[in-house]
């Protein structure tokens, strides 16, 4: 399972609001039919392959350009671990809720 974490962030538009920007970034996202997690820095998405991850990426980039910006800075940090069956976004949360709870004892 690969897991992602996107951001994208449009320069050369009037003002500092973006929220326009990400609402469309994170429709192409769902639309896509990836598991995803919308946070308050980026978004977290997991896929089988890295074809999808990257051609998703681009389709979003794509779109953020047609929305009239003038430049599109991405960020895209790729876990992709194959020693490992299922190790979604939930699952690497649990294993370390699960490691402070541990703690806590």
């Amino acid at each position: 399972m690969i897991t992602a974490d996107f951001c994208i962030l449009p320069m050369g538009i009037d003002g500092t609001e973006i929220g326009e920007y990400v609402t469309k970034a994170v429709e192409i996202i769902d639309a896509s039919g990836l598991t995803y997690q919308l946070t308050a820095m980026g978004t977290q998405i997991e896929t089988d392959d890295l074809k999808t991850l990257y051609d998703l990426c681009a389709e979003v980039q794509e779109a953020i350009f047609e929305m009239g910006s003038g430049r599109v800075y991405s960020v895209l940090k790729i876990d992709d671990r194959r020693d490992r069956e299922n190790r979604t976004l939930e699952a690497k949360i649990k294993t370390v809720q699960d490691q402070m709870d541990e703690n806590k004892k």
